[in-house]
Order: structure tokens, then sequence, then C-alpha cells
């Protein structure tokens, strides 16, 4: 039954329009990484696009056809347009410069790009890209702004060093902004449309002293996964995290908290609001009962550390939702070593859970900081499902189902 997992652009269509920036490089990336997901991507070039990159670069990592203006003119011009248009999906155009951003505001024709642009009956995504003043310029904000009104994805531009040696605010962002600004779209209309979800991720750290803390081997990438796979089915979501390398999907609110005490505020702070908390952050069971004020040195010996418990934060959020006059779905995570299914099965009952993934974190391909996992979901009604090894992205996007058939 997992063979039918598909990622977000599985069989999406997706119109790439390139534009005359030295950006254009970028979108050779984001074409591949795009089609690399799943997603068909038909690249248009601008002549100037021409100027900095050629049509066989796209085509080489596609394995589809680029188009020109060149065929516009062809034997299919009446019609290509048209068939692009209305075939799409979604309308990306990255980079997008601001002579093709005042055509695209003010419905000019002139270009294979800007005539699609005006057939194209999907959502359109536009990524500008300009050097130093150009995308401050008043003409240039009302033009964005024309296209805001029209329903039209802007992606801000990033600050730092421009083509022309000026610093200041119009590069193309990197890839995965780009990839986390499509997705998002894509996913308005998923199976958690107009539902808030609360995901909780990474290792609590419990401060020791100055220096030190006690902390544990989670990496958050497992809720960052469970984080973007929400936005793909289309919630609203916030993201609470613990300290972590990773960079948090493009849509989140994210709430920055280190100890166990600053998510339980935080956890209780947006649970209200939501339908869904899943709480797979590796939250300190117990943390020192004295924080030294100074860095604890070596010369005064090996130091006694008394330790208490840390606040349930599961337990508080049962005694929210007894309070609650709507349904709300919570999942927990267990992470355990030795008798995985019966302690997973008691902290399933004893927090009052809806659904809880156990997986065993004493398996080499499975746990804390690897890429995949083997989990096993135990739900309240007393079913089970036993998941094969698969990537944590794939355990994510089934969660959330299960999640968004509970809230059904």
């Amino acid at each position: 039954m997992y063979n039918t997992l598909m990622s977000i652009f599985s069989r999406k269509r997706i119109i790439l329009g390139v534009t005359g920036s030295i950006a254009a490089y970028k979108s050779a990336d984001l074409a591949s990484k795009l089609t690399q997901a799943g997603a068909q991507v038909d690249v248009l070039l601008t002549p100037a696009a021409e100027k900095f990159i050629t049509p066989l670069t796209f085509q080489s990592v596609t394995g589809r056809r680029a188009y020109t203006d060149a065929d516009l003119w062809g034997d299919e011009a009446h019609v290509l347009h048209v068939g692009l248009g209305h075939a799409a999906d979604l309308l990306v155009v990255a980079p997008c410069t601001a002579n093709t951003l005042a055509k695209l505001a003010h419905g000019q024709a002139d270009s294979l790009l800007t005539v699609t642009a005006l057939a194209a009956a999907c959502p359109l995504i536009v990524a500008p890209a300009m050097d130093g003043g150009m995308f401050d310029h008043p003409a240039t904000q009302e033009n964005l702004e024309t296209l805001r009104k029209r329903g039209a994805c802007i992606i801000e531009p990033a600050e730092g060093h421009l083509a022309s040696g000026l610093t200041g605010k119009g590069r193309l962002p990197e890839t995965p902004e780009l990839i986390g600004h499509i997705r998002l779209l894509l996913g308005r209309r998923g199976l958690l449309a107009g539902k808030r979800v609360l995901v909780t991720a990474g290792g609590t750290q419990e401060p020791l002293d100055p220096v030190r803390v006690l902390t544990n081997r989670s990496s958050g990438k497992q809720g960052y996964a469970l984080a973007q796979a929400a936005l793909d089915a289309g919630a609203q979501v916030t993201l609470v995290t613990a300290p972590t390398a990773l960079t948090a999907p493009v849509g989140a609110e994210v709430i920055r908290v280190e100890t166990a005490r600053q998510m339980l505020d935080a956890v209780l702070g947006a649970f209200p609001a939501c339908d869904a908390l899943i709480m797979a952050a590796a939250v300190a069971d117990f943390r020192p009962k004295t924080v030294a004020g100074n860095k604890i040195k070596k010369e005064g010996g090996v130091p006694q550390i008394e330790l208490e418990a840390t606040e349930d934060i599961l337990k508080a959020v049962a005694g929210l939702r007894s309070e609650a006059k709507r349904k709300q779905v919570v999942v927990g995570f267990a992470a355990e070593s030795q008798s995985l299914l019966e302690n997973a099965l008691n902290k399933l009952q004893s927090k009052k859970l809806d659904l809880i993934a156990a997986n065993d974190i004493s398996a080499a391909d499975a746990g804390f900081s690897v890429e995949t996992n083997r989990i096993t979901l135990l739900f309240a009604d007393g079913r089970s499902e036993t998941l094969p090894l698969m990537s944590k992205s794939e355990a994510a996007t089934l969660i959330v189902e299960r999640i968004a058939a509970l809230l059904e």
C-alpha cells in the first residue's frame, strides 16, 4: 500500500519562466530539483534569458523541450501558449526582471512567456531579481502590488552582493526557498486545508551552567518533516522548535525555545487555537535542580548534580482538551530502546492520545540523526499499523494522512 506514496510534485505540470538576469543559472538548478521531485517542468525562456543560458541546459535537466520566442512563430504558434497555459498547475517566473514584471502587471503579450501568462488559468508565482535600487523603485513596487491584488504570490528577493557590485535587495533566493514557496501554493487545497496544526521538534536543552546543557541526540528531522507534510496538506502550521541546525519549512510560523519549560509555555499558548498537535520533540525528562551561576571548573572536582523532573507537556495538554468544545487530535512519539510497543501503549493511554508513533532508536537505520525511520502507529481505538523502513518525509506524509482521517 505504501508504493502509492507520492510527493506533492508528482503529476504536477509547472511552467518555469526564465527572464534576462544573471540569476538565470539558479533556474537550471530549480528546474532540475523540481523534475527530480516528480514534476513535469516546461521552461519558457525570453530572448534576454537566452543571452545568459541556453534552452539545451534546461532540456538536459528536465528531459523536456525548452521553449523560446522562436516557437511563438512556429507551426503550432496559434495553440502553443494556450496548450501550455491551460495544462499547467502552476506558472513560476524565476528570475523575473523588472521589465517582465512590468509586462505581467500591465498585461503585455509580446513574448511566449507573457502571452502564456495571459492564457494560463493556474496560480502565478513571481520571484523578482534585479540590481541595486530597481526593486525599491516606486514603479516596481506598484507593479508588484498590482500582481498581488490579482492573487499572484510574490517571493521577496534576498539582500546581498549584486551583479553591479552593489549590495542591496535584489538577489534571487536559493533553490530550497523557491521550492518551499512552490510547494506551499501547490498544497493549499490539501487534506488539512483550513486546519491549524501545531508541531514540536528537536531536543530541549536544560542548562547546567552558563556553558553546559543537558540535552539529547534528537536532530529535529522527523519533526521538521512533519511540519512540512502538514504544510503540503494545506494546514496553517506553527512549529515550536528546540535548537537545531535545520532550516524551518517555508510558510510555518516558528517559535524557538530551548528548555522544556519554554516549550510547555509555547505549546499551551498555541494549542487552544489548533486542530492538531504533533508532539515530535524529544523533551528532556529531567533537568538540573540548581543551575550554577558560573562555569563549573574541573579543578573543583567532580560535581554532584541533583536532578528534578521537567514539566509533562502532554499531561498539561490533556487537561486543556478536557475543556475544549471542538475536536482536537493529539499525536505523541515514543522513542524507545526496549519494550517498544509496551512503553508506547502505556504512553498512549496515560496521556490520552489519539495516536502515537513508536520507533526503536536502537536500530541503526531509524531514530536520531538518520534520514529514515521504522515506525509503528498505535491508535486510541486499538488499531495498530506497522510501517516499513521509509524516509522521514514519507513517514511524515503518512502520519499527516492519518491525522486528517481522525479529524474527519
